[in-house]
C-alpha cells in the first residue's frame, strides 16, 4: 500500500510540473499575439500607404491559410498540434491510472486541459481572422460581401451624404473611422498641366475625379462598358436577356391546392376592438340625428310614368326662350266624310296618287265618300300621323323670328342720283380700228392729243384722239404686253415692254419744242459708272431701220416684262417680270443716266403689277394677295394692305395719294383709304368676271373698271378734303360695246387727262372711246 501511494504522489508532481509548464508557454504566446494585434490595430486605419501596409502583412505571415469564417474545422494549425499533445498526455494518463481512488483527480485534469484547448482554439482563430495567407480557401472566395459597395457611402470618408463644396476652404476633407481629418491630395496643377495630361495621358478620358475622397480614380474597361451600355439604354448586366419567354407563375388554370396553405390568425376569429369602436362612433351619430339614413327609394310608381304631369303651362309661357308648338291646320273639304264630288279623285287622279313617292303626294289620304257619319271606319294611319306629328315637335327645330317694323325704303342708303354727279362718260363716240390682235394695253398723252395702242399683233400704234386716224404704226416684232405714256408734258416719250425687251420709242409728233427736247434727252452722254451687258439689265442704243421708226433705246431684260410704269416726274421707269424663283422681279431705270437697280433684294410673292406715288416717293407694289408700300428714302415698306381677294390684276393710285384702287380675278375692285385702315374700305362686285384693269380720272372725282363680261362700269368716287368724313362711291354708268372673243372681253382702260372720257381696249382688236 505505501509503494502504491508514493508512485500516486509521484504521478501528481509530474503532472503538476507540466500543468506549469503549458501555461507557460501558452501565456507566452498569449503576449506575443497581443503585441502582433497592437501593431497591426495602429496600421488598420492608416491610408497614407496602403501598398506598404501589404508588404509588412506578407512578410509577417504564419502558415496559417484559413479564412475569417473558416472555424476550427481545418487541419495544420498550432492549436492542432498542440490539442494532439495534450490528448496523447491524456491517453498516457489514463493508461497508467489504476481506476482507484483517482476519478476525481482525473475529472480535475480534464476540465483543465479543455480549458486550455479552448483558450488555444481562440487565439488561434483571432490569428487566423489577423492574418491573410497567400492561398486562399474556398469559403471566403464566396465571400458575399468583399466586393459589396455603395455609391452613397465611403468606408473611409464618414462625413456622409452631403455636399463637399462645405469643405473647399478647409485642408481636410472629411473624417475617417478613427475621427481623424483626412487631408486632401495636393493638387497643384494648373490648366496647362491639365492639358498636357489630357494630351499626353491615355487614360485621362476615363479618369474621374471623387468629390468625397478628392482623388483622381481610372475606370475599369468592364465600369467603361458598364456606362457605355447604362447611355445607350441597355442593361447593366450583359448576360440579362430581356427578351426571355415570360414564366406565368399565376395561370388561369384553377389549382386544387392553394398558393399558400398557411392558417389564418387568431385576429380573424376575434372581434376587432378598433372597429368596434367605430361602429359606436357611427350609431352614436345616427342617434343624435348627424347622420342621415340612405332613403330606399319608393318604386311604386313604376317606370313609365307622364312626363308633364307636375309641369305648369304658366311657368313654361314666362320661359323667355319658350317657343310654343305649332298648330295643327285644321282640316278641309277634302277630309270631310260627305265630302264635295269636285274633291272626290277621279281615276286618272287616282293612278297619278298610286304611282307618286309618298313625300311628293299632295295629300296624304285619298279622300272617300260615305253616306252617314256611322258608315265611316277608323283612320287607319291614325297612330302613324300622331307619331310623325311628334316626331315634327321634337326634331325640327323652331325658329323665333323677330319681325322688324322698317320701312323698306329706309334700308337703302342715301345715295345722290346719278343726274347730280355729271360729267361722266355715258355713250360711245369713237372706234379705232386698225390692230388684227387683241389690244392688251393702252395710253394717253399728257396732252390729250394722242392714243398709243400695244397688241399681240407686233404693232404700235399711235392714233389721233378726236378723229380716230392712225398717225403712226411701229413694228415691234412680238406681243406687246405693256405700254405708257411718259407723264412729263416737255417731252413726247413712250415705253413698249416687248417680251424682255422694254423700247424706249419717241413718235415724234406734236410741237417741234418737245420734239428736239426728247431728242437732246436720248442723245445725251452716258456717264462713266454706265456699264452694258453687264448687272441686271443691258442698255442697247439702236441704229439703222429701227432708228428711223423711232426707236432710240432698248432695256434687255433676262425675263420676260409684263408691266411698265413711269414715275411722275419722267426719268425714272419701273419694270415687272413676275417669276418665282428670281429676286430681280422689280426693277427701277433712270432714263437720263441709263442706269438701273434692283430696289429688293428679295421679293415676297409673286409681283403682278406696281406704281409711283403722284407725289411722294412712295413705290407700290402689287403681289397676289396684298399690296406693300415702300419708302423709297427710308428704304423700308411702311405699309401692307391686305386686298381680301384671291388674285390681283391691276392697281391706281388717286391723283391725291392717299387711295388705291385695285381690281382682282374674282370679278372683285376694292377701295382702299390708306390713312383709315390696311383692308379695303370698300368692296365692289359689280362685274360678272374678272376685272382686268382699274383706273382714277386724275381731275374728275371719276374711276373705272374694265372686266372680261365685255362692260365698263364708271363710278363716282368723290374724296372730301375733310379726314372725318370717308369717301362717297356711287355707280353711275355701265358702258357696253366689246365683243368677247376667246372668253376675254376689256383689257384695258385708262381716262383722258382732261376730258370726262374714257377708254377701252378689248380682245375683238378695237379701241373704243366713250364720252
Amino acid at each position: 500500500m505505501a509503494a502504491c501511494s508514493s508512485n500516486s504522489n509521484m504521478r501528481r508532481e509530474e503532472q503538476t510540473e507540466e500543468k506549469k509548464k503549458a501555461r507557460e508557454k501558452s501565456a507566452k504566446k498569449r503576449s506575443k499575439e497581443e503585441g502582433d494585434e497592437g501593431d497591426e490595430g495602429e496600421e488598420i486605419f492608416s491610408f497614407k500607404d496602403k501598398a506598404a501596409v501589404d508588404e509588412e502583412e506578407d512578410d509577417d505571415l504564419s502558415d496559417s491559410e484559413d479564412s475569417v469564417y473558416s472555424g476550427l474545422e481545418d487541419s495544420g494549425s498550432d492549436s492542432d498540434d498542440e490539442d494532439d499533445d495534450d490528448k496523447d498526455d491524456n491517453e498516457e494518463e489514463e493508461e497508467e491510472e489504476d481506476g482507484s481512488g483517482n476519478e476525481d483527480e482525473e475529472e480535475d485534469l480534464k476540465t483543465e486541459t479543455q480549458q486550455t484547448g479552448q483558450t488555444e482554439q481562440k487565439k488561434t482563430t483571432t490569428m487566423k481572422k489577423k492574418k491573410e495567407g497567400k492561398e486562399v480557401t474556398e469559403e471566403e472566395k464566396v465571400n458575399e460581401y468583399e466586393h459589396d459597395s455603395s455609391d452613397e457611402e465611403d468606408i473611409r470618408n464618414t462625413v456622409g451624404n452631403i455636399p463637399m463644396e462645405w469643405y473647399k476652404d478647409f485642408p481636410h476633407i472629411g473624417y475617417n473611422l478613427d475621427g481623424k481629418k483626412i487631408y486632401k491630395p495636393i493638387r497643384n496643377k494648373d490648366e496647362l498641366d491639365e492639358f498636357l495630361d489630357k494630351m499626353e495621358n491615355p487614360e485621362y478620358w476615363k479618369t474621374i475625379h471623387d468629390k468625397q475622397t478628392g482623388r483622381d480614380i481610372v475606370l475599369s474597361d468592364e465600369q467603361v462598358d458598364l456606362v457605355n451600355r447604362l447611355q445607350r439604354g441597355q442593361f447593366g448586366d450583359v448576360n440579362f436577356n430581356e427578351y426571355e419567354p415570360t414564366v406565368e407563375f399565376f395561370t388561369s388554370d384553377v389549382m386544387i391546392h392553394p398558393v399558400t396553405n398557411r392558417p389564418a390568425d387568431k385576429r380573424s376569429f376575434i372581434p376587432s376592438l378598433i372597429e368596434k369602436e367605430k361602429v359606436s362612433k357611427m350609431v352614436h351619430a345616427i342617434k343624435m340625428g348627424w347622420i342621415k339614413p340612405r332613403r330606399v327609394e319608393d318604386d311604386s310608381k313604376g317606370r313609365y310614368y307622364d312626363l308633364w304631369t307636375g309641369e305648369d303651362s304658366s311657368l313654361v309661357a314666362k320661359h323667355k326662350m319658350h317657343l310654343p308648338a305649332p298648330k295643327i291646320p285644321l282640316p278641309s273639304h277634302q277630309e270631310s266624310y260627305n265630302p264635295p264630288p269636285e274633291y272626290l279623285f277621279t281615276d286618272e287622279e287616282r293612278a297619278l296618287w298610286d304611282q307618286q313617292d309618298p313625300s311628293d303626294r299632295k295629300l296624304p289620304f285619298v279622300p272617300r265618300k260615305f253616306s252617314s257619319l256611322r258608315q265611316v271606319p277608323a283612320f287607319p294611319r291614325f297612330i302613324h300621323e300622331r307619331f310623325e306629328r311628334c316626331l315634327d315637335l321634337y326634331l325640327c327645330p323652331r325658329q323665333r323670328k323677330m319681325r322688324v317694323n322698317v320701312n323698306p325704303e329706309d334700308l337703302i342708303p342715301k345715295l345722290p342720283k346719278p343726274k347730280d354727279l355729271q360729267p361722266f362718260p355715258t355713250t360711245q363716240s369713237l372706234v379705232y380700228r386698225g390692230h388684227t390682235g387683241l389690244i392688251r394695253s393702252i395710253s394717253v398723252s399728257p396732252s390729250g392729243q394722242w392714243l398709243a395702242s400695244g397688241s399681240d399683233d407686233g404693232s404700235v400704234r399711235i392714233w389721233e384722239v378726236c378723229s380716230s386716224r392712225c398717225m403712226k404704226t411701229v413694228q415691234v416684232g412680238g406681243a406687246v404686253k405693256s405700254i405708257s405714256w411718259n407723264p412729263n408734258p416737255a417731252v413726247c416719250l413712250l415705253a413698249v415692254a416687248v417680251e424682255s425687251v422694254v423700247l424706249i420709242l419717241s413718235p415724234s409728233l406734236g410741237d417741234k419744242q418737245v420734239i428736239s427736247a426728247t431728242e437732246r434727252l436720248l442723245s445725251g452722254q452716258q456717264e462713266a459708272e454706265t456699264t452694258e451687258g453687264e448687272g441686271p439689265v443691258s442698255w442697247i442704243e439702236t441704229e439703222g431701220e429701227e432708228l428711223n421708226q423711232g426707236i432710240h433705246l432698248k432695256i434687255q431684260h433676262a425675263k420676260a416684262v409684263q408691266q411698265v410704269a413711269w414715275h411722275a416726274k419722267g426719268d425714272y421707269l419701273a419694270s415687272v417680270m413676275p417669276d418665282h424663283s428670281s429676286h430681280l422681279q422689280v426693277l427701277i431705270h433712270q432714263l437720263s443716266r441709263r442706269r438701273s437697280q434692283n430696289p429688293f433684294r428679295k421679293n415676297k410673292g409673286l409681283v403682278q403689277c406696281v406704281s409711283f406715288h403722284p407725289i411722294r416717293p412712295y413705290f407700290f407694289v402689287a403681289t397676289q394677295r396684298c399690296i406693300r408700300i415702300y419708302n423709297l428714302v427710308k428704304q423700308e415698306m411702311t405699309k401692307k394692305l391686305q386686298a381680301n381677294s384671291k388674285w390681283i390684276s391691276s392697281m391706281d393710285v388717286h391723283s391725291s395719294g392717299d387711295h388705291v384702287i385695285c381690281g382682282s380675278y374674282d370679278c372683285r375692285l376694292g377701295w382702299f383709304d390708306l390713312d383709315l385702315s390696311t383692308k379695303p374700305y370698300k368692296m365692289l362686285r359689280h362685274h360678272k368676271k374678272a376685272v382686268r384693269g382699274v383706273a382714277y380720272h386724275r381731275s374728275y372725282p371719276l374711276f373705272a373698271s374694265a372686266s372680261d363680261d365685255g362692260s365698263v362700269i364708271i363710278c363716282h368716287g368723290t374724296v372730301y378734303n375733310d379726314l372725318l368724313q370717308n369717301p362717297l362711291i356711287v355707280p353711275v354708268k355701265v358702258l357696253k360695246g366689246h365683243e368677247i372673243t376667246h372668253d376675254l372681253g376689256v383689257l384695258d382702260v385708262t381716262f383722258h387727262p382732261t376730258q370726262p372720257w374714257v377708254f377701252s381696249s378689248g380682245a375683238d382688236a378695237t379701241v373704243r372711246l366713250f364720252t
